[in-house]
């Protein structure tokens, strides 16, 4: 997926997380994380960041995360929102119908 522009998802409210995608053309991907919880949860959150950054084909982008204590999911929910607002894509695949 081609992140075409800057965009944003999220808050700064606890338990929530702010995430920002810009564009990065051809250099990868670069993550700039800021968070109450960095010491304990730092990684796993740049896990969680790169894990979905691939499984929706985005290879070149920076993402700055402004994290305040967001669970796993919230921080999936807000990086889907914003890459697929940087990326101009107005539907999204929420998975197979059945």
């Amino acid at each position: 997926m081609e992140i075409k522009t800057i965009a944003m998802a999220g808050t700064l409210e606890s338990s929530d997380v702010s995430i920002i995608v810009e564009p990065n053309h051809g250099e990868g991907i670069i993550l700039e994380l800021n968070s109450l919880v960095e010491k304990q949860y730092g990684e796993q959150i740049k896990s969680v960041v790169l894990q979905t950054l691939e499984e929706l084909k985005v290879k070149n982008a920076t993402v700055k995360i402004n994290d305040k204590g967001a669970l796993d999911c919230v921080i999936i929910a807000r990086l889907q929102t914003a890459v697929s607002r940087a990326a101009q894509i107005e539907t999204f695949n929420w998975g197979e119908e059945k």
